[in-house]
């Protein structure tokens, strides 16, 4: 019986001396496989580490946490302080007028957890506190601009109304 047509019976003696070649052990298969699962782990732990947070909502009021009266009392000494202190010359009163603002967003920061004293005046405007947005408006030029200063006593009562109405 013949294979082919080509074939005339010769073929390549088996020589003692030639070995075929050798098979892996099972040893490196199973270091490959587990260097292609660290490699993939690598990858999970830096995408997870470098992925950004998820956004909190924290513009909600965390419910029973803060005592508004007492937080209005807290405030409204503190802002009364800072002009008494512009009052005494011991505060200037760009100074004072930038520590009324600070009082006034870190107060709104308090009541409702959203962060006002990281925020800009559009920031506040375009967020639901129209009373916090008018009064840190009105202490800009005061705290920022060139122009003559107004009485501290004028921005404290505007800071003060606002915490003295605040809902």
């Amino acid at each position: 019986m013949r294979c082919s047509r080509s074939w005339k019976g010769t073929a390549v003696q088996a020589d003692p001396a030639f070995y075929g070649p050798l098979q892996y052990s099972p040893g490196w298969v199973w270091a490959g496989a587990g260097l292609l699962v660290l490699v993939a782990l690598w990858y999970a732990v830096v995408l997870a580490a470098t992925r950004r947070p998820r956004e909190v909502e924290s513009d909600r009021r965390p419910a029973g946490l803060t005592d508004v009266a007492a937080l209005k009392e807290a405030y409204l000494q503190r802002i009364s302080d800072v002009e008494r202190d512009a009052a005494s010359g011991i505060r200037n009163a760009r100074d004072a007028h930038q520590e009324i603002s600070l009082l006034l967003r870190s107060f709104v920061r308090d009541v409702t957890g959203v962060d006002a004293p990281r925020m800009t005046h559009a920031d506040l405007a375009r967020h639901p506190l129209p009373a916090a947005a008018a009064v840190v408006g009105e202490l800009y030029p005061a705290a920022f601009g060139p122009g003559p200063l107004p009485a501290v006593a004028v921005s404290a009562a505007s800071a003060r109304k606002a915490v003295q109405e605040w809902t």
